[in-house]
């Protein structure tokens, strides 16, 4: 059966996905600062919800997504080629690591697996979907510092405390974190995801701000509302 989520201006059939679309990627997609992006690559696209919603946002970009998992990879080519974004998106059916680059990016972003050092998932295609160490982490930052246009952005949503490695190990790749913003459930809750942006340029100091879900309990902050406005029909 079908399993179709409908966006103001696409759909996504996440029927084969391992991982459906989820909160953390509609807050990355809808938060991420930045003005204009020419090429863009979403690194373990999954259904492609991330990559579309780029490319609604970015209407002159082009957006590639490279994406393992094969039957995802399939639903995420299919989601790409029935939207009407469908001459600007682009699917790598393969591993980030394997994709031949014809030309740097001005934005790498990627919602990924982050379940560091826990225990795997039996099921192989979700331990593949949510599971990842730090090695992991080491080569998407490597394949940034070769990849990102001198001006790019790599830009990922991860728990805190997973953030706060990657803001050290990145320096080691002459990547620099730029800004962060801190998610929390509720106001004067704990910090659950970081999305975090690196550049190659150095800079003072982190530009921090803080992003709440829920104004109470199954009811939405009003931030939230208005950052996934122009992407959700209920809102």
């Amino acid at each position: 059966m079908a399993s179709i989520f409908r966006f103001k201006e696409f759909e996504v059939d996440q029927s084969d996905c391992a991982m459906k679309i989820n909160t953390d990627g509609v807050l990355l997609a809808s938060l991420l600062e930045v003005e204009t992006a020419g090429r863009i690559l979403d690194i373990g696209t999954g259904t492609g919800v991330i990559a579309l919603m780029l490319a609604q946002r970015f209407v002159n970009s082009w957006v590639e997504a490279v994406e393992l998992d094969s039957l995802a990879a399939a639903m995420a080519d299919k989601n790409f080629r029935h939207s009407v974004f469908c001459d600007r998106l682009m699917l790598h059916a393969c591993a980030f690591q394997c994709m031949e680059m014809a030309a740097p990016y001005d934005l790498i972003v990627s919602n990924p697996p982050f379940y560091t050092d826990s225990l795997h998932n039996p099921d192989n295609r979700k331990k593949l979907a949510r599971h990842a160490d730090v090695e992991f982490f080491a080569e998407l930052l490597d394949f940034a510092s070769l990849r990102l246009s001198n001006q790019g952005k790599l830009i990922l949503i991860v728990p805190t405390a997973l953030a706060d490695i990657l803001m050290k190990i990145s320096t080691e790749r002459a990547l620099y974190c730029c800004a962060e913003v801190q998610i929390s459930s509720f106001e004067g809750g704990s910090v659950i995801r970081k999305i975090i942006t690196f550049e190659r340029k150095p800079v003072e100091s982190v530009a921090v701000r803080e992003f709440v879900i829920y104004a109470e309990k199954g009811i939405y902050s009003a931030a939230y509302r208005h950052v996934l406005a122009p992407y959700f029909l209920a809102f």
